[in-house]
């Protein structure tokens, strides 16, 4: 959720850390601080509700003053946002200062011991709290030094967090820990970056130390990167890692929003998702995580998928495909109620988990819950190194490249690619699809990002026209059919996300029993009728929402005319499988509510008060 940046070397650390903390905007939040060491090695702090221009705004004096120094942005969980709230936090003697992404549970018990101790506490955050145990520990033994005092108060803390802390008695020296919540070290010559991702500091360094699960680190110049776990303060020997990250594939590349970026980008995503897999001239699918242990799936006597929002929405669909093309059961939970039902899961499941960034914390917490339970997991994420891919047996990246707007675009349909190539290679290898279909059908997933590119060309000067009558609209409802009910459910959270607009999605045939008694004159429905599918059911639900008044915005294949002719706007995008269809509708409803948004002034790409990486509960 919150964005960590943190600078220790020879350049201006505000420069780095103001611009760092533009870099990670994108996860979402509501205010921004910073902390310099100055000349005299004591700490000077700004922080502000708002923006990283407003915390600029009172900062900008800071400019050229430090080589040290660390910034955070916050998204609000203890305590509204406020200049108070805001991070960084300093300790009750002013010494120690911290900024904190996650969650910390038991802050409520270790406020009552250090208020009976004599601290006080200027926020209502639970941040606060672990800044103070730091220096309870200094406090309670003079030979206890900085970096042993972190470990000890992470030691009596519970819950998720990544922090980094700088103490003024410390110069130069900054001492970051993580758990449950991503943590980057970047590695430069003379020189050391900490941030949320690798975005912050991708164009000074092309080395990265991810900080796994239970370590901290102490990063100074003189004595570079000691990293340890946390528990029992072994030496951890690092392993560096080459970014891929380039500077232009998080830069908007001149579009007017990342979104828009991205949606566009669409075409290439799910090209590069295919690419090396998707084998048409060999007739193959080839994908390592699903091969090496093929056994695991054909033997399976359930595959569960969690997911949390977009991602669950493509679990959905997965559901369809797997179940039609490889005829295995298939559940699909969201991981946020999946752990707390205690689920029954046995070493005869198989259990995917999907996540755009792979730090998703309650996917993880029903991760661990199912490896516990000998469940084999496979991941589909689209960060490299991220937490899911280091805890799951197998998976796939998405390749779709950085999704720096909130709302999920690029990475639900790289996830339909992945999980179209999954149910069709499951489906040849145990024999359910004969291989006339197969190449049939592999044939039809290759043509998708042409098609998808010929949507864009297609719909994107429509999309923007029908948006305009709909500004002032309250709520929209979306209706979908088969493989295009999940899509309608994506639709109506896109439009929520960024505009602001209540959106219902609904499985079109639901319709009369309940939300037919919305529909009049002044309800905006939208509805994916493809001609393959529920054609015919779709044409019912339709007439039954004309005859109700109410305003239809149809999504059809190019030559439609039964549902064009009724619908008051149409959107065409091309024919394709129904299994695919998802991915080529789901586009000009991406595009529908960017620019439904867009003319209601809704900030597009970081929405009120969401993040694009959920790493709390």
């Amino acid at each position: 959720m919150c964005g960590i940046v943190g600078y220790t070397g020879f350049q201006d650390a505000y420069e780095i850390v103001i611009n760092g903390l533009r870099r990670l905007e994108y996860r979402g939040y509501d205010s921004a601080g910073i902390v310099l060491e100055k000349s005299d090695h004591s700490l000077e702090v700004q922080k502000t509700k708002g923006k990283v221009d407003d915390l600029e705004g009172i900062a900008s004096q800071l400019k050229g003053t430090a080589t040290v120094g660390m910034g955070h942005t916050r998204w609000a969980t203890h305590g509204v946002p406020s200049d108070r709230n805001s991070h960084p936090h300093l300790s009750n003697n002013g010494k120690i200062a911290i900024i904190h992404n996650g969650i910390i549970e038991n802050y409520d018990t270790i406020k009552i011991m250090l208020t009976d101790k004599g601290f006080t506490f200027q926020s209502e955050t639970d941040t606060e709290i672990l800044v103070n145990l730091i220096q309870y520990f200094m406090d309670l033994n003079a030979e206890t030094d900085f970096p042993t005092a972190v470990r000890f108060a992470l030691n009596e803390v519970y819950g998720a967090y990544a922090i980094t802390v700088m103490h003024e008695d410390y110069p130069g020296v900054l001492v970051v820990g993580r758990l449950g919540s991503p943590l980057a070290i970047g590695i430069g010559d003379k020189e050391y970056f900490i941030a949320s991702d690798a975005s912050p500091f991708v164009e000074f360094t092309k080395e990265a130390i991810y900080l796994e699960e239970g370590h901290m680190a102490i990063i100074s110049l003189e004595k570079g990167v000691d990293i340890r776990t946390i528990v029992e303060n072994s030496k951890i020997q690092p392993e560096i890692q080459e970014l891929k990250l380039s500077l232009e594939q998080i830069e908007k590349g001149g579009y007017e929003h990342f979104m828009l970026k991205e949606i566009f980008e669409q075409p290439k995503s799910i090209h590069d998702t295919m690419r090396g897999r998707l084998l048409v001239d060999e007739g193959i699918i080839k994908m390592a995580g699903i091969w090496d242990h093929i056994e695991k799936f054909k033997n399976a006597n359930r595959i569960i998928i969690i997911a949390c929002g977009t991602s669950w929405h493509a679990g959905l669909i997965g559901e369809y495909l797997i179940e039609e093309f490889a005829r295995i059961p298939v559940e699909v939970e969201y991981a946020s109620e999946f752990r707390y039902r205690n689920p029954i899961i046995t070493d005869k499941d198989v259990v995917i988990a999907i996540s755009q960034s792979g730090e998703t914390a309650d996917t993880m917490a029903a991760l661990k819950l199912a490896k516990e339970r000998g469940a084999f997991i496979y991941g589909i994420c689209n960060v490299v190194d991220s937490s899911i891919a280091r805890i799951t047996d197998a998976g796939s990246y998405t390749h779709a490249g950085p999704e720096i707007g909130v709302a999920s675009t690029k990475a639900f349909t790289a996830q339909l690619t992945i999980l179209s190539m999954i149910a069709l290679k499951l489906g040849k290898h145990n024999g359910n699809l004969g291989n006339a279909e197969f190449m049939n059908l592999i044939a039809e997933l290759d043509a998708i990002p042409k098609k998808v590119e010929e949507v864009l060309t297609a719909t994107h000067e429509l999309t923007q026209e029908i948006a305009k009558d709909f500004i002032n609209a309250t709520n929209f409802l979306y209706l979908g059919r088969g493989y295009n009910y999940p899509a309608a459910l994506e639709g109506a959270l896109k439009l929520k996300e960024i505009s602001y607009i209540h959106a219902e999605g609904y499985p079109a045939a639901e319709m009369k029993h309940g939300p037919i008694a919305l529909i009049d004159e002044n309800m905006p429905i939208v509805i994916i009728a493809p001609k393959k599918g529920h054609y015919d059911k779709i044409v019912s639900n339709v007439q039954e929402i004309k005859a109700r008044k109410g305003k239809v915005v149809a999504v059809v294949n190019k030559g439609d005319t039964q549902v064009s002719a009724m619908a008051d706007y149409v959107i065409e995008i091309p024919e394709t499988s129904e299994c695919f269809s998802p991915i080529v509708a789901s586009v000009p409803l991406q595009l529908l509510a960017y620019y439904i948004a867009v003319y209601r002034g809704a900030n597009v790409d970081q929405p009120r008060n969401l993040a694009k990486s959920v790493t709390v509960e």
